[in-house]
């Protein structure tokens, strides 16, 4: 079973199945901001819907934390929180 964890010293968001990262989020922080640059899920687990996953559970530690708000400068993030209206109050006000 994959497993989400933020890797601060990374700045990323991992997606991790039996001890390997397969995945990730790449973020930068400015202040009260976590701009999403990045997203890649390992070829052999593409399509099996990890990359959901991960952005999902990372949005979700976003929110759980309190206070910040997201950029989704990832493509693949921003596809996925406007199929996830649910989201939307995470995104930064322009």
């Amino acid at each position: 079973m994959a497993r989400v964890h933020n890797d601060e010293d990374r700045h990323q968001y991992s997606l991790v199945e039996d001890g390997e990262v397969i995945g990730f989020a790449a973020y930068e922080l400015d202040d009260d901001v976590i701009r999403f640059v990045h997203t890649e899920v390992d070829p052999q687990y593409r399509g099996g819907g990890h990359a959901s996953m991960l952005v999902e559970q990372a949005l979700d530690d976003v929110r759980s934390s309190g206070g910040r708000t997201v950029v989704p400068q990832c493509s693949y993030v921003r596809a996925w929180i406007d199929r996830h209206p649910d989201y939307q109050e995470l995104v930064a006000e322009d």
